[in-house]
């Protein structure tokens, strides 16, 4: 949250036109109220010709230069990101080494040169070719987190344009204090030429949640609405405008009660903020007594310090996927021990729980030595637990760096999509194969072995979850794709993303029935999917059982205080009362009714 610097500028101040409301994405909790400055977007207009043979070897050069040149501004960007720090700093960090790999050699540098080559388009038109080609195959992906990823490949692919035709960016340090930007779009890297303490907070016309502006917005603490359609016609340079980023609200012109109204949220949430931080080392009991743990998702190792200096206990979810972005290859065994050392290391003794590869087969196509056949339905087909289980080298070498990994640190071994017990034991199999080839390469590994559980994200695992807790040492229960596979929504799909409803019945049942099988066997449960973050569900998680939670770094501290709040008795009550409703909208009520209490 940003507090406004200019707020006494806005009593009594001329309104330049009538109050205008525009809705978004809310990307970016907080309030943020300054004066618009509308940022052109920099469009670069590229001529289509073709090179003379006798130029081409010139042409190649010439892109070569533009690509050294932008690996020199990347390093300038980095050099300004040092002046920020925490989790903003990694995550900046890591998009600009992604971003240098990617200025290194990529997919998106040989295709360049090869259409240059082929075709002998100019370097400005080939490098617009090969950024649609590339953008579009990853919009394609099922994966939110891979799709978002278009993003990255544009911004490379228009700063070596931007190289080429000698363009150069405009930073916000010039702008009044407290200024919002009001974009067609903002790229991470736009938010190293961003002060925090001279933006308040901006609005874009394209971006989504799950994209990395969005993760730099949230990390530096800057109200976001991103996805705000008619943005650019809507605002003018110099009104007044309210970033609401709990809300994906945008307005524009606020009449004097709505202005005096924000401001004094501004202040609670500044008051708020500051009682969470204090929670950072208080222990997640209840009120009656019964400890909770609260650990963290990751997706980056970068995030790493924000998870510790959120008072994280542990990482619940560390997603790999992160190992096998902008590569033509596959990570090696080294590569990743490395990667998952770093981070078991920086946890200081936490448990770090270290989920396979949850991608589908046509994502790692050209990794994997070939083509791989598409589907209608990515989300039912070749993924995760069954690709590595198709591909052994795949699963034996990512189990090979997860075992030597645990020698400096406790962790465990997370399946993702499992259906049945069978792909379970076949894990189990190949983790003993892989001991023992390590062991008699003299190779230290955990000893003992990390435990294997599994992820509980399908309605077939949720109601086979008794026999899978005879196999599996500990569940965790995705209530995302749980939510999805069992309602036969996608969210992604804005025609039906409305019936999205994770207090339907038929969710509760099976993750009360998961829950229930995880006691009986007496292995541990967490909660891992984006409920487990919100705390208008922890009263209900807790009450059917669950004392395990992993959630985003940013939702720790709000859950924590939601706990603290509770009184263990009576939320169980309310659960037991809960589980026998058949109506989703009296659940909403009933779950509501008793937060409404505390």
């Amino acid at each position: 949250m940003k507090m406004d610097k200019t707020g006494s500028k806005h009593k009594g101040r001329t309104t330049a036109g009538p109050q205008r409301t525009f809705e978004g994405l809310a990307v970016s909790p907080g309030v943020a109220i300054g004066s618009a400055h509308l940022r052109d977007r920099g469009e670069i207009r590229v001529l289509e010709y073709q090179v003379p043979v006798a130029k081409m070897a010139a042409e190649k050069a010439r892109f070569g230069a533009a690509v050294e040149r932008a690996k020199r501004q990347l390093g300038k960007l980095k050099g300004k990101a040092t002046r920020f720090h925490g989790a903003a700093a990694e995550e900046l960090g890591y998009l600009l080494d992604a971003h240098q790999h990617m200025l290194g050699s990529s997919r998106l540098l040989s295709g360049v040169e090869q259409r240059i080559s082929k075709t002998r388009q100019n370097a400005e038109a080939a490098v617009m070719a090969e950024i649609a080609d590339i953008a579009q195959s990853f919009e394609q992906m099922d994966d939110p987190y891979l799709r978002a990823r278009a993003e990255e490949v544009r911004e490379v692919g228009m700063r070596i344009l931007r190289a080429l035709s000698d363009q150069k960016l405009t930073d916000f340090s010039a702008l009044p204090r407290g200024s919002i930007i009001i974009a067609e779009v903002i790229t991470p890297a736009d938010t190293a030429l961003m002060d925090p303490a001279q933006v308040g907070g901006f609005a874009t016309v394209l971006g989504g949640a799950e994209g990395h502006t969005a993760i730099m917005a949230r990390s530096l603490g800057l109200p976001a609405v991103l996805g705000v359609a008619g943005l650019i016609e809507g605002v003018k340079t110099g009104e007044t405008v309210i970033i609401d980023g709990s809300n994906g609200r945008v307005i524009v012109n606020p009449g004097e009660s709505l202005l005096a109204d924000y401001q004094r949220r501004q202040r609670e949430l500044e008051r708020a903020d500051r009682a969470l931080a204090r929670l950072r080392d208080v222990p997640a009991k209840t009120r009656d007594g019964e400890r909770i743990i609260l650990q963290a998702n990751l997706e980056l190792p970068r995030e790493v310090g924000q998870a510790m200096a959120a008072g994280a206990e542990g990482i619940g979810l560390l997603r790999t996927e992160f190992l096998y972005m902008n590569r033509d290859d596959l990570p090696g065994e080294e590569e990743q021990y490395l990667a998952l050392k770093q981070i078991i290391e920086a946890m200081g003794g936490r448990s770090v729980t270290v989920r396979t590869l949850d991608v589908g087969g046509e994502k790692l196509a050209s990794a994997l030595g070939g083509e791989r056949s598409t589907t209608d339905n990515p989300a039912l087909g070749l993924r995760a637990i069954r690709l590595s289980l198709k591909e052994p080298k795949l699963l034996d070498t990512q189990l090979a760096a997860i075992l030597r990994a645990g020698t400096h640190g406790p962790v465990r071994i997370l399946l993702p999509l499992i259906t049945t017990v069978a792909e379970v034991r076949e894990v189990r199999k190949a983790l003993k194969t892989v001991s023992r080839r390590l062991r008699r390469r003299k190779v230290q590994i955990a000893d003992p072995p990390p435990p294997v559980g599994v992820m509980i994200e399908v309605p077939g695992a949720a109601l086979a979850a008794d026999s899978l807790a005879r196999e599996a040492d500990f569940f965790a229960i995705g209530t995302n794709d749980l939510t999805m596979y069992t309602l036969a929504i996608d969210r992604g799909e804005e025609q039906v993303a409305h019936l999205y409803n994770p207090l339907h019945p038929a969710v509760l049942r099976l993750i009360q029935f998961s829950v229930e099988a995880a006691l009986r066997a007496r292995i541990p449960l967490s909660i891992c999917g984006e409920m487990a973050g919100d705390p208008r569900f922890v009263a209900l998680f807790l009450g059917l059982g669950v004392r395990e939670l992993s959630m985003t770094v940013n939702a720790l501290p709000r859950v924590k205080s939601r706990i603290l709040s509770l009184d263990l008795d009576a939320a169980t009550r309310r659960a037991g009362i809960i589980m026998d409703q058949f109506d989703s909208g009296r659940i909403a009520a009933l779950l509501d009714d008793f937060n409404s209490l505390a």
